[in-house]
């Protein structure tokens, strides 16, 4: 049969002429099986028809003929999904639309993330997924609010209270067996308490599996509805054609127990899967609804949608931040806990920036507005996070390739499994109640839920502890890291230099600070604010200087206490004609271990050295914790730095860091990872995002390190909110833990199906034992996962 002619209108960006247009007509038509091609320049718009073609070959005829195909992402939520054969069923029908790239369900989440291309419409989308036998909308128009899903979880309540209270009856004289009680009720009233539950309660299995149906695919909810209607069906049976006065065999308490027991698995299965999604709800909590706005001296309480980019707001203590901003008045600090993971309040002073979301301290603030809605550092946290939740792990690949044929494969043994019982001599009684028991025990559900539930756990505590992953790759590569390459300045040290020796000639160091930090008084250079920071830290008051000049390329002169001081470089000393002295040993050794060097000098009246200050970047808090982190997992740690050798066997040396790449390039550091990994290295790259970018990219996982509310969050599969260093091995547990339990999960998942359906096929497992096992195992998926939630970074 000849594949049916497939339409697309593709978006075409970076053409200018028509020669444009008619080198992107000829790439595509050079793509076997493409009919049409026609390009409209004033549109960008490609119309294709193509036969048998795949979306990605035309996408990939574009670029190679220099131009790119922009897409655009749209999000659906998904209602009716019980099973990862409902999650395949949905992608299929979503990928089948033409301009959709890709189509990614998340079960856990009842939700779809999709790739669109050119101008496709949310109608058409929709109405694919209702013909699989499911109800799609978009997320922006009415997705299900926290009152809305609280609501939807005490009907699942009520209608499992109902359930149970009507099955209890039918069950319990079979539990009184045991102790010699025989308190069989009467078929009629069996028949009036198994009836609800079958055809009221359970109405919703009949629904579901007749759209699985009429879709031509099966469900769990296929199997439900199959087993429970053959229970019922056989104790009509068996009532009917009875004998007066004999009391038959009936399963109305099979049916109906089994239909209790789904409903409560899915009911605690809901209430699971909503604690997986509580770091996001917690990071959308923090949004404020309205905001406190400055306009010419009157303050103004308005909505935050109101807020526009340099609006000037008031903060009051113990108040969120509305948005992200920069201080321009006023001194406090901010408790930024829930968005970067930082415990301690951080100071805030004017030129700071804030976070939207934080809380303010003691200090009334007004800010200056930067960074509004999606934009915002808590938005892009926000969609980073539902990113991750939303992807697959490669592992789940096999998950969803099983899931295609699981429900067809538990049909076909159930059948046989009836056929079996009969061939072997059987009577009808018990071979289909082994089959119900096959089709009961069969729980694509733990299959479906195995990594979302995991992943989403996993990703949530990470963000709580500042810990960004971008997607589910990232988290299941890094798991296996051995190698841990990283970048020096803003990475391991602080990248801000400070005062690491000092030597006075007269030995009063006191003094010699004195004398050097009155020349930098006033001045915004890096060395004299290391200077100055020294000062202060040691209480020393610093003078007035007269006459103060700057020295170009050299450093900085004044007259002190009627003195001329100069500070500066060694070309200061040698024009002023002054040899080092007995500092020349201290000064070779200092400049080996790559340090900055300023000589503060005497003029007039007496040409003289004073001393010697050495400045160098100071390592992070917790560099060395992370470090010997690593080496106690049997991690290597490699550093890749542009710096001198000097200054990068310094940092080395004092974090034991064996293996030194020094003066390397920006663009030559990824070669650097490129060759570890081709030695066999599983590399994760840690750079600060920006410069480091291309090393990143060719490590296995790229870490970024973020810095308070700049934070490059799309330079790498993991970001770190916070510059400690310690979120480095933190990161590789998370998602170490998170990878183990989406195989334990999917072991149990697997083990469960293999086991219980063999043991259900030979007779040794009634239905009401199989629905419980089902019930239970769903919800000990989504309870592993769960303890996810409890992990918090090591207190190295």
């Amino acid at each position: 049969m000849p594949s049916p002619t497939l339409r697309y209108d593709l978006p075409i960006a970076g053409m200018t002429c028509a020669s444009c247009a008619g080198r992107v007509e000829r790439a595509l038509g050079k793509v076997p099986g493409v009919s049409v091609a026609s390009v409209n320049l004033a549109l960008e718009r490609a119309h294709v028809e193509a036969d048998g073609v795949a979306l990605d070959d035309l996408i990939g005829a574009v670029q190679k003929a220099g131009y790119e195909v922009p897409s655009q992402r749209l999000e659906l939520a998904i209602d009716g999904m019980t099973c990862a054969s409902c999650v395949g069923r949905v992608e299929r029908a979503l990928l089948k639309q033409p301009g959709v790239r890709s189509a990614s369900v998340n079960l856990a989440t009842e939700r779809a993330h999709l790739e669109l291309l050119g101008s496709v419409e949310p109608a058409a989308l929709i109405k694919a997924v209702e013909a699989a036998g499911y109800h799609a909308r978009p997320i922006e128009e009415g997705a299900p609010s926290v009152d809305a899903a609280a609501r939807q979880l005490r009907r699942e309540r009520w209608a499992l209270i109902l359930a149970l209270a009507l099955a209890a009856p039918l069950v319990l004289p079979m539990l009184a067996q045991p102790f010699g009680l025989h308190l069989m009720l009467p078929a009629w009233l069996q028949f009036l308490l198994a009836t609800p539950v079958q055809f009221i309660l359970g109405a919703r299995f009949y629904v579901a599996a007749f759209k699985a149906v009429r879709a031509g695919a099966g469900n769990m909810d296929l199997l439900v509805a199959l087993g429970t209607s053959a229970g019922y069906g056989l104790s009509l049976y068996q009532w009917w054609t009875a004998h007066p006065g004999h009391t038959p065999h009936l399963y109305f308490e099979a049916s109906a127990v089994v239909i209790a027991l789904v409903l409560l698995g899915k009911y605690l299965e809901s209430r699971a899967k909503r604690q997986t999604s509580a770091a996001i709800r917690a990071l959308e909590a923090l949004r404020p609804e309205r905001a406190v706005r400055l306009v010419e001296g009157r303050e103004e309480d308005v909505g935050i949608a109101e807020l526009r980019l340099d609006d000037v707001l008031r903060v009051l203590p113990g108040e969120r931040f509305p948005v992200d901003g920069e201080v321009l008045e006023g001194e406090s600090h901010a408790d930024e806990a829930l968005i970067s993971g930082e415990s301690l309040p951080v100071p805030k002073r004017p030129g700071d920036r804030v976070t939207g979301g934080a809380i303010n301290g003691e200090g009334r603030l007004l800010i200056r507005t930067t960074a509004l809605g999606g934009e915002s550092v808590l938005a892009r946290i926000i969609r980073l996070v539902e990113d991750a939740q939303a992807a697959k792990a490669p592992i789940q690949k096999l998950v969803d390739r099983v899931s295609q044929v699981f429900v067809p494969a538990v049909l076909v043994i159930a059948v046989a499994t009836l056929a079996g019982w009969l061939l072997a001599g059987a009577g009808i009684e018990t071979a289909l109640i082994n089959a119900v028991a096959v089709l009961v025990i069969a729980c694509p559900c733990a299959l479906g839920l195995a990594t979302p539930t995991a992943i989403m756990a996993g990703t949530g505590v990470a963000a709580r502890h500042g810990i960004l992953i971008k997607d589910a790759e990232a988290l299941e590569l890094a798991h296996a890291i051995s190698d841990v390459a990283f970048d020096k300045t803003g990475t391991l040290t602080s990248g801000a230099p400070r005062i690491v020796h000092l030597h006075a000639c007269d030995g009063d160091e006191a003094a010699l600070l004195l004398q050097a930090g009155a020349l930098q008084r006033g001045s915004e250079h890096p060395l004299a604010r290391a200077m100055l920071a020294l000062a202060d830290e040691r209480g020393l008051v610093l003078a007035d200087v007269q006459a103060s000049q700057t020295l170009a390329g050299r450093g900085i002169a004044g007259r002190l206490d009627g003195r001329e001081l100069a500070l500066g470089n060694r070309r200061l000393l040698d024009e002023s004609g002054l040899q080092p002295g007995a500092l020349a040993e201290r000064a070779q050794a200092w400049e080996a271990e790559g340090r900055t060097l300023s000589w503060l000098i005497e003029r007039a009246p007496q040409p003289r050295v004073l001393g010697l200050f050495a400045f160098g970047d100071s390592l992070k808090d917790g560099a060395a914790q992370a470090i010997a982190a690593l080496n106690a997992r049997g991690i290597r740690s490699h550093l890749i730095t542009g710096d001198n050798r000097g200054s990068a066997r310094v940092v080395a040396e004092a974090l034991q860091i064996a293996d030194v790449h020094a003066e390397v390039l920006p663009a030559d550091k990824s070669a650097v990872v490129a060759a570890l990994r081709q030695g066999g290295a599983r590399v994760a790259m840690v750079g600060d995002g920006i410069n480091d970018a291309p090393a990143l990219a060719a490590a296995d996982v790229g870490i970024a390190m973020g810095g308070g509310t700049d934070v490059a969050m799309h330079a790498a599969g993991i970001t770190l909110m916070r510059g400690d260093p310690r979120l480095v091995p933190a990161a590789l547990d998370i998602s170490r833990r998170t990878y183990a339990k989406i195989r334990q999960n999917l072991f149990w998942a697997f083990v469960y199906n293999l086991i219980g359906i063999p043991l259900a096929a030979f007779g040794l497992l009634n239905p009401v034992v199989a629905g419980a096992a089902m019930a239970l195992s769903s919800v000990s998926v989504v309870s592993n996962a769960l303890l996810l939630r409890y992990w918090k970074p090591d207190a190295s």
